[in-house]
Order: structure tokens, then sequence, then C-alpha cells
């Protein structure tokens, strides 16, 4: 099979075993999982968000996502369970004072510890790198260490005081089966919303139809109940009430005012028994009129000046 010059082939070289399945390694796969972006794959910065299935996300990365819809990327099969910004929570981290970052390695010269966590648990004080099991609420979004959650059993946030429940519970970063179990929650808790939107359309359309209904008119239900005799006696009333109208309006197209219903004959003031101060204040005493040498002059605009 060739073996010019001497060469001795092994057998390895010649005959193709099965081939080895590659190990990843784990220290690396945790660095991975708690300190880079699962969908845009950079260093997490603040504000740093989670989603129902316990992954940790960039802010600014899950926007641009849900923006951009029109590209189809491989990484998006990571937050295709992602619809909104509301899936997601922020979350309150506490920082580890014993993390320097790249402060003291300016040289470039200095190991990088990559067990070294950047954020710690705020009640037991253990560091979020991966070696031991870390969740978050999402009532609240602070994130403790699931050690601290079973030593000190509240139903209170041990940081904020916030209530939560069970549900509200959300391990980052679990195994396949935690995955799956959140996956079930997360699937049950948005078909009860659906559920509850669709129960709370059909009572916001009964309520707008309620008062659409007008109730001066009265239905054909009512006019049918009424009897004749009190029909009879409204078609008088409205007769009645109908003619002065007319007569007045008759009155007042013809131009002439009619006369008080009372009839009633006006005084006149100088029959009254008045004084005769009281009575020279009007311009039916005799004191007001005039002769016509006393009347004013045509050019002039009333009749007083003379």
């Amino acid at each position: 099979m060739g073996c010019d010059g001497g060469t001795i082939p092994k057998r390895h070289e010649l005959v193709k075993g099965p081939k080895k399945v590659e190990k990843v390694d784990k220290d690396a796969e945790l660095v991975a999982q708690w300190n880079y972006c699962t969908l845009s794959q950079e260093i997490l910065r603040r504000p740093i968000v989670a989603c129902e299935l316990g992954r940790l996300y960039n802010k600014d990365a899950v926007i641009e996502f849900l923006l951009d819809k029109s590209s189809e990327k491989a990484l998006g099969k990571a937050a295709s369970h992602i619809k909104s910004i509301k899936n997601v929570t922020e979350l309150r981290l506490s920082d580890n004072p014993a993390w320097e970052g790249d402060r003291g390695n300016t040289k470039g010269d200095k190991h990088d510890d990559l067990q070294r966590a950047r954020f710690i648990c705020p009640v037991v004080g253990l560091e979020m790198n991966g070696r031991h099991r870390f969740c978050f609420l999402r009532c609240c979004g602070c994130v403790f260490s699931e050690r601290a959650l079973k030593e000190i059993k509240a139903e209170v946030c041990h940081t904020c005081g916030a209530a939560f429940q069970d549900d509200d519970v959300i391990v980052l970063n679990g195994t396949k089966e935690d995955v799956e179990t959140l996956k079930k929650r997360m699937e049950e808790r948005r078909l009860r919303a659906k559920v509850g939107k669709k129960g709370k359309k059909p009572k916001a359309a009964e309520s707008v139809s309620k008062p659409g209904v007008s109730e001066e008119s009265p239905g054909p239900s009512k006019i049918k109940a009424m009897k004749p005799e009190e029909n009879n006696l409204d078609s008088r009333e409205k007769k009645a009430n109908s003619a002065p109208k007319s007569a007045a309006a008759n009155g007042s197209s013809s131009g002439k005012i009619g006369k008080p219903l009372s009839g009633a004959a006006k005084r006149s003031i100088a029959d009254s028994e008045e004084s005769e101060a009281y009575k020279s204040l009007f311009t039916t005493h005799s004191s007001a009129k005039r002769s016509k040498e006393e009347s004013a002059h045509w050019v002039t605009h009333t009749s007083y000046c003379f």
C-alpha cells in the first residue's frame, strides 16, 4: 500500500475507527453561560435581563432582536420564545466586592481568574459563577442562591420585601429538566393570560351596549301595555297644549300683539289718586305737554331742544 522508502504505517493510519465524541470543557461552558449574552454572545453588561427559561441577556440585544423581525439569525432560536419585552425581567444583581475585572490587568501580564464572579448572593455571599445554583423572582427581579431560599424560608423577598409564590421562582441556567419544567410553566401562564383577555372582551362589549339604549323613547312593549283610555287622555292633552301655541304663532306672524288673558283694562296716571308731584313725573301729565310754539324746530334732532 505504498510503503516506499521503508515506511511502516501504523494501524490507526490504515483502519478508520469510530469518531470520538468531543467533550465540552465544563469550565468554558460555565463561563459562556454566566458571563456572556445568550443572544449576542457579548459580555453581559447592565441592564441585564432574564427570560422565563432562566437564560441571561443584555437588554439592548433583546430590544434589537424584537425590532429586527426580518432578519433570520441562527442565534434567534435561543430567543424564539420572547415575543415582547414583557417576557423578560430586569435583574437586580449584587456586585462582588472582591471582583476587580480588568482594572488590575492593565499590562496583560496578570492571570484572569475565571472562577471569580462579578455578582454574589446578597444573603449567603456565594459567587454567581455556575458552581452554585442561582434563581430570580419574576415579581421583583431580585437574584438569590438556591441555598439562601432553602435555608431562609419566607414568602417575602429577602431584599425588597415583595411577596412571591413558588411559580415566581425561576432557576438561572438550569439543567435540561429545569428548562422543561420552566417551559411548561411558561405555556400554562400564557394560556391563562389569553383566557383572561377573552373573558374580559364580552364584559366590555356588554357595558358599552347598555348605555346606548335610549331611556326617553319607550319601546313597543311599553306602548302596547298602555290602556286605550290612557292613550285618549294623552292625545287630548297634546291637542289642548298645541292650541294656544298655534294661536300665539299666528298673532306674531300677522304683527298684532294679543291681548292679555286676564282682560284687565289699563289705568291712566291722570285718573289715579296720586299726588300732583308724582303725576308730573310722567309724560301724560299736563305739565309735560307743550304748545306748538314751545315745540322743537324741524332742524333740531330732539323734541326737547328749543
